[in-house]
């Protein structure tokens, strides 16, 4: 059985799987975002010994700081409209 995709959902997925250029503020936010989690991940190797655990933290807050930039590149439009 195949789904239909409607014309909104292809809109959707076009432009999550493209490319977004950071416009205005971006970059320096992207950059931002990754300072915080540098931060966190120091003081995590600190604070926790070396472990399983420590590893999959350190992972997700890897995937943290790429979902938190994704969500800055995904959603905002630049100030022309243009995605």
């Amino acid at each position: 059985m195949l789904y239909e995709i409607t014309a909104v959902r292809e809109q959707e997925l076009k432009n999550i799987f493209q490319h977004h250029p950071p416009h205005g503020d971006q970059a320096e936010r992207y950059g931002e975002v990754r300072r915080e989690c540098f931060d966190l991940a120091c003081r995590l190797e600190t604070l926790c010994p070396p472990s399983r655990e420590r590893s999959l933290a350190l992972t997700s807050l890897q995937q943290t700081m790429m979902w938190a930039n994704a969500a800055i590149a995904i959603t905002e439009k630049p100030a022309s409209g243009k995605v």
